[in-house]
């Protein structure tokens, strides 16, 4: 086992918890994008598809399994949750995801 990489994932395993105790204590989403949580679950799912083919660790499969549960329970939280989805304002997530996703189908066959 690789120090950086768990280390790397404990840190990314941190970061997820405390932007849903947030989301969970103050009954809010104000100021967390929904678009930029939508890509981040799309990039877990879409990176993660190797659960199906390949099995390298317990390890690795759980902490993929973590990560693409926890991307779709923040974007659950912000879509469907009564209390926190009245905090999420469209206005202010300025986020550009047609330009993003566009660029993404352009420039994916490139590489």
């Amino acid at each position: 086992m690789n120090a950086f990489r768990l280390a790397g994932d404990m840190t990314h395993l941190i970061s997820i918890l405390v932007l849903l105790l947030k989301i969970y204590a103050t009954k809010s989403c104000s100021g967390i994008s929904l678009k930029t949580q939508e890509l981040y679950a799309l990039v877990f799912l879409t990176r993660y598809l190797d659960l199906f083919t390949d099995f390298i660790s317990l390890y690795n499969t759980v902490m993929k399994l973590v990560f693409i549960g926890s991307s779709l329970a923040i974007v659950w939280c912000m879509r469907r949750h009564r209390v926190v989805k009245r905090s999420y304002d469209k206005e202010l997530d300025t986020f550009r995801l047609t330009i993003s996703l566009g660029l993404l189908c352009v420039c994916s066959p490139l590489l």
